[in-house]
């Protein structure tokens, strides 16, 4: 059927995933071996496309993040490409087993891992994603290839991997079900590895599906198992206080503001008593500036808006420079105070200022923060600043982006 914007399903994934330009998307397929111009791209996003091959649309599901090639606004394909896409194409059968693997296996492998652990602060969610997924595929072939030491060592990197491709599925995708499914084969391979501080980092990454969903005992009971791993292991101050953080923002999405103010105290004395134990190199989420961050969204849902406005422009401040996702959630949070606040125009300033850095560096938990501000800027729904600000968010990019995500 014609669609006189063309395929506008094609296009809105496109967005979604992080690739402005039709060029970037060709350009990563292209890197996938893929003969893909822009040319070629241009054409699928016009109206009546003729489907890909099947090669490219496992490709683009992967890439772009959708069950199925349909979901780009291709036809379902036929003969013996019939059925759905898979977004990761089923392994071919290995007939000859991996021989066992020598240290170097080990070293290569994480090396890999820590690649990726720096890249996801600014590379796009849609094209990271995929990669770090294949990652942990070959980790989870290397690991019967291993014995001792050598396997412990690719068993951890291989939690790191299913870790990180969880938050990415969680924080930047919005899917929170995957990220559980995912999270379960990190801690199975922490389990391997017998990490526990590894394993206490990713039970309490699984408190947060619970506690964004509202659930509290489920949220609580992850955050007991988090806290029985972490007494396993040698936790450094900024573990601990990321576990009282982390049931903090549980507590918060719970309704329970008091609990959750109590908690980050509590991080904060740890973070101030300090200790001669150092982080694991992987937790490179979490500082005393983030600490605050959660300090100031749970003080404006608290209602306490002068603390928060105090705490997040302080959190703005101490942001490092490579902390574009996260300063988007704290612009939305500003804007937010200065909504329940009845100023409109610093509202909509700061939402601006996070759409952006949105622009650049996509963080569905970001956006997310600027919609909720923006419905509760409804009582000056005829205000210029208000008028602008939609100008911003539902332009035809952005609006096709949101509705992707």
């Amino acid at each position: 059927m014609s669609q006189p914007l063309g395929n506008v399903r094609l296009r809105a994934a496109r967005q979604a995933a992080g690739f402005r330009s039709q060029q970037a998307l060709a350009d990563a397929l292209t890197a996938r071996g893929l003969s893909v111009s822009a040319r070629q791209v241009r054409r699928w996003e016009s109206a009546d496309p003729r489907p890909p091959y099947s090669d490219q649309q496992r490709a683009l599901v992967e890439l772009l993040n959708v069950a199925a090639i349909e979901d780009l606004g291709f036809p379902a394909t036929t003969g013996v490409d019939a059925g759905r896409v898979l977004r990761t194409p089923p392994a071919a059968p290995m007939t000859v087993p991996n021989a066992v693997q020598p240290p170097s296996a080990a070293s290569a492998f994480a090396a890999v891992t820590r690649a990726h652990r720096r890249l996801y602060w600014t590379v796009a969610p849609g094209t990271l994603h995929p990669s770090v997924v294949a990652h942990a595929g070959l980790g989870a072939a290397l690991l019967p290839a291993t014995t001792g030491g050598v396997r412990q060592a690719v068993a951890s990197a291989l939690a790191e991997s299913w870790l990180l491709a969880g938050r990415i599925e969680f924080f930047d995708l919005t899917e929170p079900a995957r990220a559980r499914e995912t999270w379960l084969r990190a801690l199975q391979a922490a389990g391997d590895a017998d990490d526990a501080l590894l394993g206490a980092a990713i039970l309490a990454h699984t408190a947060f599906v619970p506690g964004w969903a509202g659930d509290r005992a489920g949220a609580s009971e992850r955050m007991a198992m988090a806290r029985t791993s972490a007494r396993r292991g040698a936790a450094s101050a900024e573990l601990l206080a990321w576990l009282d953080a982390v049931e903090a923002e549980c507590e918060t999405r719970c309704g329970n503001t008091r609990a959750a103010l109590n908690l980050i105290g509590h991080g904060e004395d740890i973070l101030a008593a300090g200790g001669d134990t150092p982080s694991p190199d992987w937790m490179d989420w979490f500082s005393s500036v983030r600490l605050a961050a959660f300090k100031g969204n749970t003080q404006l849902r608290a209602g306490h808006l002068p603390q928060a406005r105090e705490t997040l422009l302080g959190v703005l401040e101490g942001l490092p420079g490579d902390a574009d996702k996260q300063r988007t959630v704290v612009l939305g949070d500003l804007a937010a105070v200065e909504a329940a606040a009845g100023q409109p125009e610093a509202a909509c300033s700061y939402a601006i200022r996070a759409l952006d850095l949105l622009e650049t560096h996509w963080y569905a938990t970001g956006m997310e923060r600027v919609r909720e501000v923006r419905r509760e800027l409804a009582p000056w729904q005829g205000e210029q600043c208000v008028r602008d600000l939609d100008d911003r968010l539902y332009s035809w990019g952005a609006m096709l982006s949101a509705l992707a995500n």
